[in-house]
């Protein structure tokens, strides 16, 4: 079944199960915390973390358990880093291009991201997504002056616990064709690298709400993040310095 057929076979379902998710599905707070600072010791390291709830740390009670406490924590033994986190729950990839075109200080030399589950809820098109990626690419270099992309492919949708079916495989089957060409994109630069956030579906390891990483999947989203920067940042120790360039 085709991605247009089955909108319009199953447009009125999907669209009364998408309501019924938005109002019995608990809306739990970001994580709460510091979003920036400056930790650690050795070669100078500028991060800049955006995106969506997932990096924004919901289902997480603090920062400390979410991505960018955890990514911070992973790092901190090998860079004295500057830090900031940018994330929004509800944040799609058009909002964090409008977000980063006026965002002050930097600059940022590594760029972590945690984008897409919105895109795809709100219908974005995959072409006018992927066209947002990559501008996301291009700002970044240009404004911020980044070196070092860490993108993230969505979360296996398929496996949410929160969704009902025929929902849950309609966007877990969008969330997949997502990811697929995000990756045939990032292959094609050679300063991004791709994490493949489908590492785990065990659904006990979500937050309470079914939909939303627990602390356990950021830890180990976290260490696959900090395995990439540590292996393809360019003043990385030179016993470090190899690596592949994508989290397979």
């Amino acid at each position: 079944m085709g991605h247009r057929f089955a909108t319009i076979a199953l447009g009125p379902v999907l669209f009364a199960q998408g309501r019924w998710v938005r109002r019995r599905v608990p809306g739990l707070p970001e994580a709460s915390g510091p979003r920036s600072g400056s930790r650690g010791a050795g070669p100078p390291l500028r991060l800049l973390i955006a995106g969506d709830s997932a990096a924004a740390g919901v289902g997480a009670a603090t920062q400390s358990q979410a991505l960018a406490g955890r990514l911070v924590t992973a790092l901190e033994q090998d860079f004295r880093l500057t830090w900031r986190l940018e994330a929004k729950t509800g944040a799609t990839t058009a909002d964090v291009l409008a977000r980063l075109q006026d965002l002050e200080g930097g600059p940022y030399d590594v760029l972590v991201t945690s984008l897409g589950v919105n895109d795809i809820t709100r219908g974005v098109g995959l072409e006018a997504w992927l066209a947002q990626q990559a501008g996301l690419l291009r700002l970044a270099r240009a404004r911020l002056g980044t070196s070092l992309f860490v993108i993230a492919g969505l979360p296996p949708i398929d496996g949410f616990p929160a969704l009902p079916q025929p929902l849950r495989w309609y966007l877990g089957r969008r969330a997949k064709e997502f990811t697929h060409h995000l990756r045939g994109l990032l292959d094609q630069e050679p300063s991004a690298h791709f994490v493949d956030l489908r590492f785990t579906l065990d659904a006990s390891l979500m937050a309470s709400d079914g939909f939303h990483p627990g602390p356990v999947i950021y830890q180990g989203w976290a260490e696959r993040v900090a395995e990439l920067i540590r292996a393809n940042w360019r003043d990385a120790p030179p016993d470090e310095a190899a690596g592949s360039r994508t989290d397979r």
